[in-house]
């Protein structure tokens, strides 16, 4: 078993798997020393591991770790010797994590209880990205029914529709009454009628309809 402390050099990426699935990270460790010519610490060579977290250490990895946080990696370390296909040989190193957390001698960190049953980050981020996914679909379907309602109406003008293509105006005939009484009775706005013009008025149309009739 061995512990690593270094920097989250790439994002995590979680796999699905027939065993459960699990989360990987490039891990970049950097040796400190001291010069004693400069009386100061320096960087030395940088070594890369590839870290891998399963089952539920790796959901929870998903949404804890970004790219640069510094972090510590305790787990099993496996060293590979790779040939390629030019006759070289590579060497890789993998650390199958049994823990994973920040170094808070570099900053703060806030810890959350995950309960069973309930969403790991993984599944949290992946909701939230559909849900803005049919929410952009939505208002685009929305925004295209807005436009052809407007064509259908006209532009907003209750008397124009599409008709293939092309605004028609509905034109409505006035009402033309089938008489007209011959004569009007006078009236200014400051007498109002008496009843024996009203009276006289309607004689006139009554006399007027009956020889129209006849």
């Amino acid at each position: 078993m061995v512990t690593l402390v270094g920097n989250a050099a790439t994002q995590v990426e979680w796999r699905d798997s027939a065993t459960g699935g699990a989360a990987r990270f490039r891990l970049a460790v950097t040796a400190r020393r001291f010069d004693r010519e400069k009386q100061t610490w320096v960087d030395g060579a940088t070594s890369f591991y590839t870290v891998w977290a399963a089952r539920a250490l790796g959901k929870n990895l998903t949404g804890s770790v970004a790219i640069g946080e510094p972090v510590l990696v305790h787990g099993r370390l496996k060293v590979r010797d790779e040939e390629r296909q030019d006759g070289s040989r590579r060497l890789s190193a993998d650390v199958d994590a049994v823990a994973i957390g920040h170094d808070i001698s570099r900053g703060t960190s806030a810890f959350r209880r995950v309960f069973k049953g309930e969403a790991t980050p993984a599944e949290r981020a992946e909701r939230a990205e559909r849900a803005e996914r049919i929410e952009r679909i939505e208002r685009a379907n929305g925004a295209e029914q807005g436009v052809i309602q407007r064509q259908v109406s006209g532009g907003g003008d209750p008397a124009r529709s599409v008709n293939g293509g092309a605004a028609v105006v509905w034109e409505v005939p006035a009402t033309v009454p089938d008489s007209i009484p011959a004569t009007v009775p006078d009236v200014t706005p400051d007498a109002s009628p008496d009843a024996a013009s009203i009276g006289g008025w309607t004689a006139a149309l009554g006399d007027r309809r009956g020889s129209s009739e006849g």
